[in-house]
């Protein structure tokens, strides 16, 4: 099925390119998170006329996830969970617990946004970890996991 791109998705085109991709993909999640259109001459023509408006939407976003990325960038974040003798944790630190670290501190920042390479967090001690608050915005930062007391 050929699309129009509504916005940039990684690994696919950026906005306002015509690509083709499987039906299923189209229609189970492009189509209904308004990321893409079906390309008809019709859809391409209203697309034209707004154009302008969606790249200034697209780049207000960019600067709003660069602005959070400039806040992100360095910090360390202290996340305390139960923990052994030996150091490792009874359970694990996820995304999830990350993001509302985050959202303590300040910075609106959701668990989709955080990127843990090695999978969640299983023992006390500093770890670094990305967050991608945009496609082309991504920044490290310090998740020190720490012993809770009781």
């Amino acid at each position: 099925m050929q699309v129009i791109l509504l916005d940039k998705i990684g690994k696919l085109g950026n906005l306002g390119d015509v690509v083709k991709v499987k039906d299923g993909f189209a229609r189970n999640f492009l189509i209904p998170s308004k990321l893409a259109r079906r390309a008809t001459a019709a859809a391409i023509a209203e697309f034209e006329q707004r154009r302008a408006d969606l790249e200034k939407a697209a780049a207000v976003k960019l600067a709003a996830a660069q602005a959070l990325g400039e806040q992100l960038a360095g910090k360390t974040v202290r996340v305390a969970q139960k923990a052994g003798v030996d150091g490792r944790l009874f359970g694990s630190v996820t995304n999830q617990d990350i993001a509302e670290a985050l959202t303590k501190m300040g910075l609106a920042v959701v668990k989709s946004q955080v990127r843990l390479p090695n999978g969640p967090l299983k023992t006390v001690g500093e770890h670094s970890v990305g967050v991608a608050p945009h496609g082309d915005v991504a920044v490290e930062l310090t998740v020190q996991v720490v012993a809770q007391q009781d």
